[in-house]
C-alpha cells in the first residue's frame, strides 16, 4: 500500500488589522487558503505577522499569529517569518488575497516538471486578464512586476534563499517586489507565472487605509534606484 506523502508549505501573511474590516480581510484570506487544498495532500503552516499590537494575544484561525517588536518593514517582517519556519516550500503573501481551489498543487506540479524553477506566482483572475494574461494559458517565465511576478503572492523553494540571501530590509514596502525581480534576474534564477494557479488580489485593501503621509513614506524608492541604477530591468 502506498503511503500518501503530505507536502508542507509555510505561508507567511502580513496583516495590519487596525479596523474590523481589515481584520475580516485577513480572516477571509486565511479561510480561503485553509479550504483551497486537500489537507491529506497539502498542509499549510500559516504564520500571520500582525502589525496591530492592540490586538493583544489574538490568534487568527488555523494559524499562528506573531506581533513583532520591530517597526514594520515588508522585508523585515517576511524575513522574521522565514526564519521562524522550516518547510521546503514558502509562500509570502499580502492579507488581501482569496485563494482558489488547487492553487498550490498547480504550482507544485509545475515545479516538479521544471526542477530548476525556484520561484513562482499564481495568476489573479481580476487583474491579469486586463494585461493580456488569460487563465489556463500555460507557464509564463519572466520578471515583470504585476505580470509574471505578482508581488502580492510569491511562492518559492526555501533553497532559493541560499542563492539570494535574506530579503533586503532597506525596502519598507514599495519597490520590494522590484528588488526581488532584479535579484532573480541578476542571479539567473527562474521565475514563472502559473496561469492554472489562481489567487485573487483585492489590491491595496490595507494600503488605502493609511494616511496620505504614511503612504508617501511607504512609497519612497530612492534606495531602489541607488541599489539598481547600474542594472534596471525594463519594466
Amino acid at each position: 500500500m502506498d503511503i500518501q506523502t503530505i507536502t508542507a508549505i509555510d505561508v507567511i501573511i502580513l496583516s495590519y488589522a487596525h479596523t474590523n474590516e481589515l481584520m475580516q480581510t485577513t480572516i477571509n484570506c486565511i479561510n480561503s487558503l485553509q479550504t483551497s487544498e486537500d489537507s491529506s495532500k497539502i498542509k499549510f503552516n500559516i504564520l500571520v505577522m500582525e502589525s496591530q499590537k492592540d490586538l493583544g494575544n489574538y490568534q487568527y484561525p488555523f494559524s499562528k499569529t506573531i506581533y513583532p517588536d520591530q517597526p514594520f518593514g515588508y522585508h523585515t517582517y517576511m524575513n522574521l517569518g522565514i526564519e521562524m519556519t522550516n518547510a521546503a516550500y514558502i509562500c509570502l503573501c499580502n492579507n488581501d488575497l482569496i485563494f482558489h481551489p488547487n492553487w498550490a498543487s498547480e504550482i507544485l506540479k509545475t515545479m516538479n516538471q521544471i526542477p530548476d524553477l525556484l520561484s513562482a506566482s499564481p495568476i489573479c483572475s481580476i487583474l491579469h486578464p486586463n494585461h493580456g494574461f488569460d487563465l489556463y494559458s500555460g507557464i509564463k517565465q519572466g520578471y515583470r512586476i504585476g505580470l509574471e511576478i505578482a508581488g502580492w503572492c510569491l511562492f518559492m523553494r526555501r533553497e532559493l534563499f541560499q542563492l539570494t540571501g535574506k530579503l533586503d530590509e532597506n525596502f519598507t514596502f514599495n519597490s520590494a517586489d522590484y528588488d526581488y525581480a532584479n535579484t532573480l534576474a541578476v542571479l539567473n534564477i527562474k521565475h514563472a507565472l502559473i496561469t492554472s494557479s489562481i489567487v485573487d488580489h483585492l489590491y491595496n485593501t490595507t494600503v488605502n487605509t493609511h494616511s496620505k503621509e504614511r503612504q508617501e513614506e511607504l512609497n519612497i524608492t530612492d534606495y531602489y534606484y541607488f541599489k539598481w541604477s547600474h542594472r534596471l530591468l525594463p519594466f
